[in-house]
């Protein structure tokens, strides 16, 4: 197992699979903590070292950014919920999914999302491989029904997660400027794109259809699609799969 902050970080993990061990079975288990745009803090896990490496350490360092339960933590969406319910109409089609999810190699994700203060939220995710299929509707049911034990379970062991995001914060920031998420933010001026754009290309990672892109930004389909062409010709690329790895590349500088 590895596990994530510290002792009692175990300690709070190792109750939280016990309790969803009494009733259902999975073969994985992960809790991070969310705030706006920083990097996730990641309080516990069940991972080998290898998979740790996929489901966590690649993770935090920006595939989380397109995750449909980052930005259900974001919005924030609090109780318990599937991934497919979370997920952009065309995710599952998506470049991300393509490159960085498939490897997880899952069936299915459910979490448990625990908001505190600060814009906080926890996520709690039981996860089962392909082999051993999804959750069923009874097993779900159940879930839901330990939402209260599981809320109680993470505002007792995890209520000081602001300082401990300051603290990454600080460690994190170099020559005296401080910023909640630079690389974040920093990646669409850094490709020379407008705030429409930006935004359109965004959702078009996370799995948004252009018709789905414009009911979210108020516009017509046929507008996303001009600025859709319109951002691959200023990046000179023809495919999803340039866009990400443009992006990706740029949030790691």
């Amino acid at each position: 197992m590895i596990g994530g902050g510290g002792t009692g970080d175990d300690e709070a993990g190792g109750v939280f699979c016990s309790l969803m061990r009494s009733l259902v079975t999975f073969d994985y288990a992960v809790i991070f903590a969310y705030r706006e745009k920083e990097r996730p803090i990641d309080l516990y896990s069940t991972f080998t070292p290898e998979e740790h490496v996929v489901f966590v350490s690649l993770y935090q360092a920006g595939p989380f950014l397109l995750d449909p339960f980052y930005h259900a933590a974001r919005e924030p969406k609090p109780g318990v919920w599937r991934m497919r319910e979370l997920a952009p109409d065309r995710f599952f089609s998506s470049e991300y999914f393509r490159s960085y999810y498939t490897q997880t190699g899952l069936a299915e994700e459910i979490g448990f999302f625990i908001v505190l203060e600060e814009g906080i939220t926890v996520v709690l995710s039981l996860m089962r491989r392909e082999g051993s299929g999804v959750f069923s509707g009874a097993e779900f049911a159940l879930l839901k029904k330990a939402e209260p034990m599981v809320a109680g379970l993470v505002h007792h062991a995890w209520s000081d997660l602001g300082r401990r995001f300051d603290a990454a914060l600080a460690k994190s920031t170099r020559g005296g400027r401080k910023s909640a998420h630079p690389a974040a933010d920093r990646v669409w001026r850094n490709l020379n794109l407008t705030e429409r754009e930006a935004s359109i290309i965004e959702l078009v990672l996370q799995g948004h259809s252009s018709e789905s892109i414009g009911l979210r930004l108020g516009i017509s389909t046929g507008t996303v699609k001009v600025h859709r062409r319109n951002v691959y010709r200023k990046l000179g690329i023809s495919s999803q799969t340039q866009l990400l790895s443009i992006y990706l590349k740029n949030l790691g500088q």
